[in-house]
């Protein structure tokens, strides 16, 4: 569906005409606003964007992203952006992939606000050696009505296009899970691949994981890895997430990944936590 009730469209981005050459432009909707302030995104989106164009670059069949690594270089705006990727490391077996996102400035300079690298391999037959080394996330996503609880002024933006279910809050003793599904696709018109769904969805694990209260401290992640060890099957994503944190204002967020198969991958966010004032 193009637009949902009121013409409020039912993506993140929207194309739109290229601004800058050898770019392809979008505009960000609202559902991608982050949860920390209205005028940025939520890590989610744009991560799933990068991810996009990397998987998008230069295709080689039998092959897939294995990993990628996001650094945020700063607040990214709810606005419109320019993507490009390339190929960084080209090879038959191994190639490395990047990609970046542009931003008008305050002055309307352009200026990067977010830059990702992805190592693509090519895939062989290892099913007879195929092994897990986390347990699937139970109980998936249909068999548990509950929802996750937010703290209470969490709410709209980039939350508002994802569903949940089977929520359970970190504790001292253990991590904290949900199971999420995206409402909408990436971008407008175009079928969301099962790896960037796994994008669109990947970055809440700070949030899953989160120890702190929100109103009392920030911890704002700089940076996205994920290693995607299996393609994820289906619409749902399980988020399985814990945050160590120092006495120094660092903090590291490691998340396991999975389907309703079992765990597909893992996720690591660098943290900037600060007390408010």
């Amino acid at each position: 569906m193009a637009r949902g009730g009121g013409g409020v469209v039912t993506a993140l981005f929207v194309p739109i005409a290229a601004r800058r050459e050898g770019y392809a432009s979008v505009r960000a909707t609202a559902f991608t606003t982050s949860v920390w302030a209205e005028t940025m995104q939520h890590g989610a989106p744009p991560s799933a964007l990068l991810a996009r164009a990397l998987e998008q670059c230069a295709p080689q069949e039998g092959s897939r992203l294995a990993r990628v690594s996001m650094e945020i270089l700063g607040p990214i705006p709810v606005g419109e952006l320019d993507v490009r990727a390339r190929v960084e490391r080209p090879g038959r077996r191994v190639s490395m992939l990047s990609a970046e996102l542009v931003a008008d400035g305050p002055d309307g300079t352009a200026r990067a606000v977010a830059r990702a690298t992805g190592w693509r391999i090519a895939t062989s037959d290892t099913a007879d050696v195929a092994h897990d080394v986390d347990a699937p996330l139970r109980p998936g996503p249909h068999e548990s009505e509950s929802r996750w609880v937010f703290p209470e002024h969490w709410h709209g933006g980039f939350l508002d296009s994802l569903d949940f279910r089977g929520g359970e809050p970190a504790t001292d003793d253990g991590p904290g899970s949900v199971w999420a599904r995206p409402k909408h696709p990436v971008v407008l018109g175009e079928s969301t691949s099962p790896i960037v769904r796994l994008f669109a969805v990947a970055d809440i694990a700070n949030g899953v994981a989160a120890r702190l209260d929100p109103t009392r401290h920030t911890f704002l992640n700089t940076d996205l890895t994920v290693e995607v060890v299996r393609v994820p099957r289906g619409e749902w994503v399980g988020v399985q997430a814990s945050t160590a944190l120092s006495d120094d204002g660092v903090g590291l967020c490691s998340a396991v990944l999975h389907d309703e198969h079992g765990p597909v991958g893992r996720s690591f966010q660098t943290l900037e936590v600060r007390a408010r004032t």
